[in-house]
């Protein structure tokens, strides 16, 4: 009996890929880093993520984080924090435990700024080894700024500005763009660090004031854009959401402006911080940083003037991941290969999402690139929520669209896929839960989610795995006409329900219709 082949398979036996290309998790490079656990030795938290999937854009497989203070005291005493230095060893040991088991090859290991400055730091490290067998690397602050910026750029491959991570003892800066790491700097400015100033806030600031001087000096203050990476950044994001009443509540690509970083940081001050944090569910260790961070933030961008401040959740861990990449690999865009990966885990038929874009295709012909690439992931991720009860399908796909851990996603973007794979599944949007987040999109941008969604959801049902070779669909938008040709197996699979679906797009696109028959 012949073996089944997927149209995925088909697909490279024929290497026919189009604007697709060859998928990523084929290619024996990227499988060499389908799992991937690194740990990062911070001032004030140390933390093991495995790494799992597409390798240009992983998922989470396993993502543990200790608030250990190992920087905590550094100041004053010039040591790591002793009850910090246990709490680290013993987490260590446990990610060792835990990696072993995972089967997966040897951690890589950092450590940041409270190791190297520490005067234990040396013996700390060699302890480590010594107790768990782990090496750790301890690095520079500008190689910590490099492997950040290279976090940013594995989720934002475009990011254009200034990566500003902020750790527990150190602040770094990096320049990014074209895909590439520019100048670095580092600077005393975590604050675990400043905790021990003098003064209280109006100390705190005298001292931030200089030294963000001293850095505008040496890396310019054009950018228009600053992407924070750090978990105090992240904390104030989260604020700023509970502030603003924010529906989306993803912090990876969170955007704020100058004004609206200033209401923030105002609200911290004026509001109980136990509250706040009861409402964000931020860790007490984090929100007690949190006011002090907060002032480092205000100098920022007081001091640079950026146009605009961005949520990185990818940082020095990914950027470590990001190290291990050929240039091949970078080059790939990580929303596609995360949607690639999903398909070829989830869905019924892989490879039936790049046969099902060439045949909505020319419906969306005249869009821009970025377009474009956001119906090829829709076309990707169409199936992969077929398990779910059909009475919750097109929910379960919203819901998945905007909170997956998807990287070159803005949050408009989120919700556009979300409302296209909705329709793939549903009619109407009434009833939903969601209205308070499409509200976000204009009413332009629904209605073009809403087309893609009821041509994907034509496609699926006019063929289960080619409908591009059975049928062509032609869009006049001058005309304002829809034409669909069908081949003559074709005829009777353009059943009742494909005939409602077709109608239902036509409407959607406000065109009239014309069914052809094709000869051959």
């Amino acid at each position: 009996m012949p073996k089944f082949k997927s149209a995925l398979e088909q697909a490279a036996a024929q290497n026919e890929w189009g604007a697709f290309g060859r998928p990523l998790f084929l290619d024996d490079n990227a499988r060499a880093l389908s799992r991937v656990g690194v740990v990062d030795v911070g001032s004030n938290s140390v933390r093991m993520v495995v790494f799992d999937g597409a390798a240009r854009s992983p998922a989470y497989f396993y993502n543990e984080k200790i608030l250990c203070g190992l920087g905590a005291g550094l100041r004053e005493t010039g040591l790591l924090n002793p009850e910090g230095k246990e709490r680290a060893l013993s987490a260590i040991k446990r990610f060792q435990k835990l990696a072993q088991s995972m089967g997966i090859p040897p951690l890589t290991a950092v450590a940041t700024a409270a190791v190297r400055e520490a005067s234990d730091g040396p013996e700390f490290r060699d302890e480590i080894m010594q107790k768990t067998g782990l090496q750790l690397w301890v690095i520079d602050g500008e190689e910590e700024a490099r492997l950040s910026a290279q976090g940013v750029l594995l989720g934002w491959p475009d990011a254009r500005g200034l990566v500003c991570d902020i750790g527990g003892s150190s602040m770094e800066l990096a320049k990014v763009g074209d895909g590439k790491v520019g100048e670095r700097i580092t600077s005393p400015l975590g604050p675990l660090k400043l905790q021990g100033l003098k003064g209280g806030r109006k100390g705190i600031r005298n001292h931030i004031e200089p030294v963000m001087a001293d850095l505008a000096e040496v890396m310019g203050t054009d950018h228009k854009r600053i992407y924070l990476v750090g978990g105090s950044w992240r904390a104030i994001a989260r604020i700023d959401m509970e502030r603003r009443g924010y529906p989306l509540h993803v912090l990876h690509e969170y955007r704020m402006s100058a004004r609206a970083v200033s209401k923030t940081i105002q609200y911290i001050k004026e509001n109980d911080l136990d509250a706040i944090r009861g409402k964000t569910g931020t860790s007490s260790a984090r929100m007690a940083l949190v006011p002090i961070a907060s002032e480092v933030l205000r100098q920022l961008v007081r001091t640079f003037k950026p146009k605009e401040i961005c949520i990185s959740s990818y940082g020095i861990r990914e950027g470590m991941l990001y190290e291990q990449m050929p240039a091949s690999v970078r080059a790939r865009d990580p929303l596609i290969e995360a949607c690639r990966f999903a398909e070829q885990k989830d869905a019924r038929i892989p490879g039936v999402g790049k046969r099902l874009h060439r045949f909505i295709e020319p419906i969306f012909r005249a869009r821009a690139y970025e377009k474009m690439r956001l119906i090829r992931a829709a076309c990707l991720l169409h199936d992969v929520t077929w398990r779910a009860h059909p009475d919750y399908r097109a929910e379960v796909c919203f819901d998945n669209a905007t909170r997956a851990n998807l990287g070159g996603l803005s949050h408009k973007e989120r919700i556009f896929l979300g409302v296209a794979l909705l329709h793939r599944y549903k009619n109407s949007r009434e009833g939903t839960s969601f209205s308070h987040l499409i509200d976000m999109l204009s009413d332009k941008e629904v209605q073009n989610a809403e087309v893609l969604g009821k041509a994907m959801r034509f496609g699926a049902m006019i063929a289960v795995d080619a409908p591009d070779q059975i049928a062509k669909m032609d869009f006049f938008p001058k005309k304002k006409e829809l034409i669909l040709t069908l081949r003559p197996e074709a005829v009777d699979l353009f059943g009742e329900v494909s005939e409602a679906r077709f109608m239902s797009l036509a409407s959607s696109l406000g065109a009239k219709t014309q069914v052809k028959h094709a000869k051959h």
